[in-house]
């Protein structure tokens, strides 16, 4: 999810919070009031900077979750995923996309876009 989406998307973002709460993953970090802010990145050349929606660890190994919902900048949320598995991939963690209802074709057509066979949690 882009800066633009966190506001109006708040409640999927609790939402995906308790649901990794319950699967447990713990040392949960979020851009969300209440957590510890995730690690951001600076695209060189720009003013963009890159946060992850969640990262949590379970087993020892790091997870990073986005959260994959309709947005007015797909091409924004492309470079984002594309950039976040790249990252994962270098450090050996692991790169999940979590959708809900009604964003399904949206995901998994962003995800066939970028060439990423994932699949998406589904809430």
């Amino acid at each position: 999810m882009i800066a633009q989406d966190k506001i109006e998307n708040n409640t999927f973002l609790k939402e995906s919070l308790a649901y990794l709460e319950k699967s447990g993953y713990d040392n949960i970090k979020a851009d969300i009031e209440g957590y510890e802010t995730p690690k951001s990145y600076l695209k060189r050349g720009s003013d963009i900077s890159i946060t992850p929606d969640i990262v949590a660890e379970k087993g020892g190994r790091k997870h990073y979750f986005e959260i994959g919902l309709k947005s007015e900048e797909p091409k924004l949320l492309k470079s984002k995923w594309r950039f976040l598995d790249v990252l994962t991939r270098m450090k050996d963690d692991r790169f999940k996309i979590i959708t809900r209802r009604g964003h399904y074709k949206f995901t998994q057509d962003m995800l066939d876009d970028l060439n990423l066979d994932k699949d998406p949690i589904k809430l």
